[in-house]
């Protein structure tokens, strides 16, 4: 077991039909691999807080998923709500579609609404890299960034496509060192995982743990 690596993992269902006893399940899968976080929709952060008591795993919950579309009251609300159920880190999805109008006030607005809401939580900002420009990245990260978020994330993972080292590799220069880049989405292997991180990566959403870290 490579629990160095698996300190780096947020160990993930997200699925929609994933009942309690799946829950449940990962979270003692997170407990024995000693992964950074369970990271579950909202619903669940209660029984996945509970569950994860002591064991030094975060709890983490997604916000604005998976589109992002909703209205940032909405969102925050979400996040709040997460928070003071147990949840210690947040990742909510930008708005893609006022980053692809370049509406960038609006898009940094949206963030700062919900890093406000979630106080001391950590917020991740999942940017959906498969609908952006390069360009559009960047300016995502700088708006994650004067927003207050401690991360940018490339995906959901419910979208056309993940995590790629290029995406990194673009979003950690445009954040720079101190601020958190997360890869999400199509990793299932060790191989996958160590290219997210040799790329500039310091944390890896996944729900293949097991075959990544055993």
């Amino acid at each position: 077991m490579d629990y160095e690596l698996a300190a780096k993992i947020d160990h993930t269902l997200l699925k929609a039909d994933a009942t309690r006893a799946d829950i449940l399940r990962v979270c003692e899968e997170a407990k024995t691999y000693h992964t950074a976080s369970v990271c579950v929709n909202a619903f669940w952060v209660p029984v996945v807080a509970k569950a994860l008591a002591g064991s030094g795993v975060k709890t983490c919950c997604v916000v604005g998923f998976p589109l992002g579309a909703m209205s940032s009251a909405a969102k925050a609300f979400e996040a709040r709500e997460a928070v003071a159920a147990g949840a210690q880190e947040v990742d909510m999805v930008l708005n893609v579609g006022l980053a692809r109008g370049g509406e960038w006030d609006a898009v940094e607005a949206d963030i700062a609404a919900v890093v406000q809401a979630a106080g001391q939580a950590t917020v991740k900002v999942i940017l959906e890299t498969c609908l952006l420009t390069d360009a559009q990245k960047r300016r995502a990260c700088e708006a994650a960034k004067a927003a207050g978020a401690g991360f940018v994330k490339t995906s959901t993972g419910f979208s056309t496509g993940g995590a790629t080292e290029a995406d990194v590799r673009l979003m950690r220069e445009a954040v720079g060192p101190v601020m958190g880049v997360k890869a999400s989405g199509g990793i299932r292997t060790r191989e996958d995982a160590e290219r997210m991180l040799a790329a500039g990566a310091n944390r890896i959403g996944a729900s293949a743990t097991g075959k990544i870290v055993g």
